[in-house]
């Protein structure tokens, strides 16, 4: 293999093998489905010096800090993941690779996305999240039906209160409300759907996709960000897609999107070139059949960094097929 370019970009990617924020076991197994799926083939091929960083260790238990919050679930356990994957993340973006962030469920991305967010807030530039789920995830101890802690991530991310404790002592780089986008939502509790509409949160669920089509949406969501100067971060739970085109998840929902429409989403994001950080999430090998997720998550993830059939201007230039 022949040495990288100086101006060559670098991708780090990094397995976070956790799944006690889930109510499934088996995403643990999520990193290496992914790797035998051929994440890093497909993102050397396209170009990128990819760069892998193994699986981030098991944290040793922490020190006694008090009696947990209640509706919590392994919140003790959680907090030593969420606490060593922020720092790790956060050296990550300061290397100037760009992060993938393989899980593992999706309370991962309480660490993954707070390191990525201390470090733009340092750069001046706010960093805006796409949450691409079935499920909203903004949930509080005190809104939980399950005590899950996967169903938590987003809500702990826009400073939401109930886990303060959680990184202990470290930054919380937390978001505004106006800087998350749900996108493909189709399952919310009652009180999480409250909350949710009483910060304003920028939904797009499945009837708005069906409504409008996504790159209406996903556009929207582009210019947006542009607007303030930001970054963006995808926060990619396969659960997105639709059952039959990935099964391999704890948390299925009927009237997910379609293959066609998860990569054209992905394809507009890399047209945006405002992709900072990526987490991929929800991935349950044990429930897949023989590595099918696995493989569309990846050949989603190749769209995302720039794999397409043509060479194509980027949208606000483009020419229609036959008229150019």
């Amino acid at each position: 293999m022949s040495e990288p370019e100086a101006n060559q970009p670098r991708i780090a990617l990094l397995g976070v093998p956790i799944e006690i924020g889930a109510s499934q076991l088996g995403t643990l197994m999520g990193p290496d489905a992914l790797r035998t799926a051929g994440i890093g083939r497909i993102l050397d091929q396209l170009g990128f010096v990819v760069e892998d960083h193994g699986n981030l260790a098991k944290p040793g238990i922490a020190a006694d800090e008090g009696p947990p919050p209640a509706n919590a679930k392994y919140y003790d356990t959680i907090k030593g993941w969420i606490r060593a994957l922020s720092e790790r993340s956060y050296a990550l973006a300061r290397s100037g690779a760009m992060p993938i962030f393989m899980g593992g469920d999706h309370s991962l991305s309480m660490g993954s996305v707070n390191g990525v967010a201390r470090y733009w807030q340092e750069q001046g530039r706010p960093l805006f999240v796409l949450w691409v789920d079935a499920h909203a995830d903004y949930n509080t101890p005190q809104t939980t039906e399950t005590g899950n802690m996967h169903g938590m991530s987003a809500a702990f991310l826009c400073g939401e209160p109930g886990l303060d404790g959680l990184l202990g002592g470290a930054p919380r780089a937390s978001i505004g409300p106006d800087q998350l986008d749900l996108f493909g939502i189709r399952s919310i509790d009652p009180l999480e759907k409250k909350l949710v509409f009483e910060r304003r949160v920028a939904i797009a669920d499945m009837r708005a996709i069906d409504e409008f089509g996504v790159g209406v949406l996903i556009r929207n969501v582009i210019e947006r960000v542009r607007a303030r100067n930001g970054v963006l971060h995808v926060s990619f739970d396969v659960d997105f897609l639709d059952p039959t085109v990935a099964p391999g998840v704890g948390t299925t929902v009927p009237g997910g999107a379609t293959y066609r429409e998860a990569h054209l989403i992905m394809e507009l994001l890399h047209d945006s070139g405002l992709v900072c950080s990526v987490d991929i999430v929800e991935l349950n090998p044990f429930l897949d059949e023989r590595g099918r997720t696995a493989r569309v998550a990846v050949e989603l993830i190749g769209s995302l960094f720039g794999l397409q059939i043509t060479d194509r201007r980027t949208p606000s230039n483009a020419v229609l097929p036959g008229n150019g």
